[in-house]
């Protein structure tokens, strides 16, 4: 993908215009003017020169080199000239023309048409609907954006938008923020997101990408090329879209919680990407990783000359899961050896108003020898006596050859220009507040975790018989719900405990069932129609006699038939009581993009209304296992909490295990829900009371 979108010989524009005011001039302009040292031709049906050079009529006219070509015409025409770059043997193109896909079905098939005569003459395409990209230290510039263009830089940007590229790269320069390379991704009808992510990654001049995300057009590939990615340089997304309008029903309440952000939360934590909340968080974490070397651990020290802003700091980092460093005594001893008896020299080092550049650059130093600090705050307020300008020359040296990372928070506007210079200069993080700079600090120290965790290997769980429940699936309709039969023998073949239990279809079957079974017996309604039971009344729970059984096999008929009239009643399942323990949910649902998702947390009929549950992407590795349980109230509270004595948290993490396989073996499973998944007391296992099974449509 490098060659030839990042390192053409010769770029063909085919629609260059000699009016200043149109955007086939903006293209050319940018080219030429902007020191591309590669061929540029251009091409226009009304011929003539431009910018000193040449206006072909037709693209086989255009002489060699010609590598990569940019469209920017009315959309009925685009076709003709990408069929004219195939015969040209141009293999690279942008097409930045708008008037397809995104204006309905006329648009869609035009870009159809595009993407067939692409696939025939083996082209890439970039767009349609793009702003194209750019390359800062080629240089290379196939937008139409006005100059200046971006500062050159080591931050990737990819996005679904021009209009975010646009707006992006003209705050950037105001910010002294450059760009490395600059993509604008348009529709992605054949060059996609994921396309880009090696082939931006494996430019030298990249320390970081940054995405922003409409969507994702292939979700495992995106992950496993991301994984790839992370693994050498940081990835940070801005994925919009969060609040859907109108979220389709689901049938169980592990589906009517695994929304579309769900799924992109767990598979950026698979995949070791940073998330970012905001466009400006993007760039605030963005800075920092791309200049800051690696933060190996929280113990955060704060230097600074007032202590509002160092108070202000110790609260940000302790929010974004820092902690403030202990400092050693020798430490101490050096800073009270040249700061004034009346300065803190505990952490946060408050070195008072009077603190000169020198001041700063010793105590920077201190901290910095510090053992137990791993990296370090410098708040600058303007000091009242020198210049911030002077500190930034005093400490710039220090920073750049240190092995900890050092972000700066320089308060202030009208007094700090200059230090603002110096800092960006040396490609020194800077921000306004110690709130901005805790939140890099701890991009820093959560990259470091993420690369770590995306790098572990799925969990496969031994004696499974995935044969057995391929034949199981085999014969249940397209859909459907399995019958608790099956439901009981498809979690059996993968090593997944249920009660046993058998169906009764009369009063005097139920009694007899509970009789063999043994009291007391749970009874559970048995129908297509009733997926959460308590609800509709269709649960009765310790049944202690024939004559119970009997009585509450029509007492659980009618109140369902009450409260679901209508439904499909197949009988009344009659199974044994499980012994007390901590209920929890443990389910699956399919994503279209991702796959299946594996949910964990709070079970019962309140799992909705609490929603303390949380995903991954199946099937599992150790570090989605300790996220599902850390990250839930049910997780944690299996270690025992208060009155409630601890359950068996192996047994939890071998069913989740075992329930990520299943579905990741069988992409006919749409849906499973073990609610409640019943954990008893340690060493004596888990068992899933109520299991509900759905196969896909087809």
């Amino acid at each position: 993908m490098n060659q030839p979108f990042f390192s053409p010989r010769g770029v063909v524009v085919i629609g260059a215009s000699r009016d200043p005011e149109k955007l086939g001039y903006g293209i050319a302009r940018n080219l030429v003017q902007g020191g591309y040292p590669g061929a540029v031709h251009f091409v226009n049906r009304k011929g003539g020169r431009l910018l000193g050079r040449p206006i072909y009529t037709e693209v086989a006219q255009v002489p060699d080199p010609a590598d990569l070509a940019v469209i920017l015409i009315p959309a009925p025409y685009v076709p003709a000239a990408l069929e004219a770059c195939g015969e040209r043997g141009i293999r690279a193109v942008i097409v930045a023309s708008g008037g397809f896909r995104e204006t309905g079905p006329q648009g869609a098939a035009l870009e159809a048409q595009l993407v067939e005569i692409a696939r025939r003459y083996g082209m890439r395409m970039i767009g349609p609907n793009c702003i194209g990209l750019l390359d800062t230290h080629l240089p290379l510039d196939t937008t139409f954006l006005p100059p200046p263009g971006p500062l050159a830089g080591e931050i990737a940007f990819l996005s679904h938008s021009g209009a975010i590229c646009a707006a992006i790269t003209d705050w950037a320069y105001g910010q002294g923020l450059g760009f490395s390379r600059l993509v604008s991704l348009g529709n992605q009808a054949d060059v996609t997101e994921t396309d880009m992510l090696s082939s931006v990654a494996d430019d030298p001049h990249t320390r970081v990408l940054t995405f922003y995300m409409e969507g994702v057009s292939d979700g495992r590939r995106f992950v496993e090329q991301a994984r790839r990615v992370v693994s050498r340089k940081p990835v940070v997304a801005l994925k919009v879209g969060r609040y859907e309008s109108g979220q389709k029903a689901a049938a169980s309440h592990t589906g009517a919680l695994a929304g579309s952000e769900v799924a992109f939360d767990a598979a950026f934590r698979r995949a070791g990407v940073l998330r970012a909340e905001t466009a400006e968080q993007m760039f605030i974490w963005g800075r920092a990783l791309a200049w800051s070397p690696p933060l190996q651990g929280k113990r955060i020290a704060v230097l600074t000359n007032a202590g509002g802003p160092g108070v202000t700091a110790a609260d940000a980092l302790e929010a974004n899961g820092l902690q403030m460093a202990s400092l050693s005594p020798q430490t101490a001893e050096t800073l009270r050896s040249f700061l004034p008896p009346a300065a803190n020299i505990h952490n946060p080092v408050d070195m008072l108003a009077s603190a000169s550049p020198e001041d700063y650059a010793r105590g920077l130093r201190a901290l910095l020898a510090d053992p137990g600090v791993d990296g370090v705050m410098l708040i600058l307020p303007p000091p009242p006596m020198f210049s911030a300008g002077a500190v930034a020359k005093a400490t710039i040296p220090l920073i750049q050859t240190a092995e900890k990372p050092v972000v700066v928070a320089l308060m202030g506007e009208r007094l700090i220009p200059e230090a603002v210079q110096h800092y960006r200069s040396a490609r020194v993080p800077e921000y306004r507040f110690p709130e901005q700079a805790a939140e890099a600090l701890a991009a820093l120290y959560r990259y470091g975790e993420m690369r770590e965790e995306s790098a572990a290997r799925e969990i496969h769980p031994p004696d499974v018989d995935k044969e057995k429940a391929a034949s199981l699936l085999a014969d249940s309709a397209p859909g459907s719900w399995l019958s608790p039969s099956e439901t009981a023998a498809l979690l059996g073949a993968y090593g997944i405990r249920t009660p046993f239990g058998e169906i009764a279809h009369s009063p005097q079957e139920a009694a007899s069932l509970a009789e063999q079974i043994g009291f007391p017996v749970a009874l559970k309604i048995v129908s297509p129609d009733v997926p959460h039971k308590s609800d509709a009344g269709g649960l009765l729970l310790g049944v202690a006699s024939p004559e119970d059984a009997a009585r509450g096999y029509r007492r659980i008929l009618e109140r369902v038939s009450q409260a679901v009239p209508g439904a499909a009643l197949e009988g009344v399942l009659v199974q044994p009581m499980i012994g007390d323990g901590q209920e929890v949910i443990a389910g699956v649902v399919r994503d279209p993009q991702f796959g299946p998702l594996v949910m964990f947390g709070s079970g019962g009929v309140e799992v909705e209304g609490l929603k303390d549950v949380s995903f991954a992407l199946a099937p599992l590795t150790e570090p989605d296992l300790e996220h599902l349980l850390a990250s839930t109230w049910a997780g944690r509270k299996l270690a025992g909490f208060r009155s409630i004595p601890p359950a068996d948290r192996g047994a939890v993490r071998d069913v989740l295990v075992r329930l990520a396989q299943l579905a990741a073996d069988h992409p006919q499973i749409a849906e499973i829900e073990i609610n409640p998944l019943r954990v008893l007391l340690p060493g004596q296992g888990a068992a899933a009371l109520d299991v509900r099974v759905k196969t896909a449509e087809m």
